[in-house]
């Protein structure tokens, strides 16, 4: 009976922060709701317009995954494609509930992962990266590491890389950049998440599609431990590493 009442108690909502959209789901909600970020989003604007959108839901923790760095579950540098005052910013205070915040790379591997070990990369407005190895998560920033040319991985196989050189020439480099980071970092198998993973032909080797959706799985696995399921058990993620 306990253990029933901290389930119902842990009504869930997350929130996946992108460049483009933020979009918030919660537990027992079918339908994801979804508002305009880019790059004059603050921190505060994000919390009172998910608030707003989701404001006839039930929830009473807050899953937040952040485009950006996060050490302790906090950003720990201010995101790249949004506006300024996210570093620092009392999420918990601003929802009115406690907030477990992660990159959002590793809140979609959460709900990606199967097993072993797992690359993630999320194709989005830049490059998301996070490894899984036998249920730890760790968040990776490769985005802007060097790649051709003096440019990085981000610069080729993100959002701008896919409008400057079209889709064949994008999908060659996401192709190469996959081998190399799988290689270098002995994955098992690679997960391509993010909006523009759907536009993938021909996948690499040990490397299969995931699902945008699969950032609301990892979100609700972030608390799935407290709410008394055994779906989860990384304790590296609820401190959020």
């Amino acid at each position: 009976m306990a253990q029933k009442r901290t389930q119902e108690s842990k009504k869930v909502l997350v929130v996946d922060v992108g460049g483009t959209h933020v979009k918030a789901l919660a537990t027992g909600q079918k339908d994801p709701v979804k508002i305009d970020s880019g790059p004059k989003m603050t921190a505060r604007e994000m919390v009172n317009g998910i608030k707003k959108a989701a404001q006839d839901w039930e929830y009473s923790v807050v899953a937040v995954g952040y485009p950006g760095p996060v050490m302790h579950g906090r950003p720990v540098r201010e995101p790249y494609n949004l506006g300024p005052g996210w570093v620092g910013f009392d999420f918990t205070k601003a929802f009115g509930h406690p907030v477990k915040l992660v990159n959002d790379a590793a809140m979609q591997a959460l709900g990606s992962y199967r097993g072993g070990k797992m690359l993630f990369l999320g194709l989005g407005t830049g490059l998301g990266a996070a490894m899984i190895v036998d249920g730890l998560i760790e968040p990776m920033e490769l985005a802007h590491l060097p790649y051709k040319k003096g440019k990085t991985y981000e610069d080729y196989v993100g959002e701008k890389g896919l409008e400057k050189m079209g889709k064949k020439r994008w999908r060659a480099h996401v192709a190469d950049v996959v081998k190399l980071l799988k290689a270098a970092t002995e994955a098992e198998y690679v997960v391509l998440g993010g909006g523009n993973a759907r536009l993938i032909k021909e996948l690499p080797p040990d490397t299969t599609l995931g699902d945008n959706a699969n950032a609301f799985v990892g979100g609700f696995r972030l608390w799935a431990a407290e709410n008394g399921s055994q779906k989860w058990t990384g304790k590296r993620v609820g401190h959020g590493r």
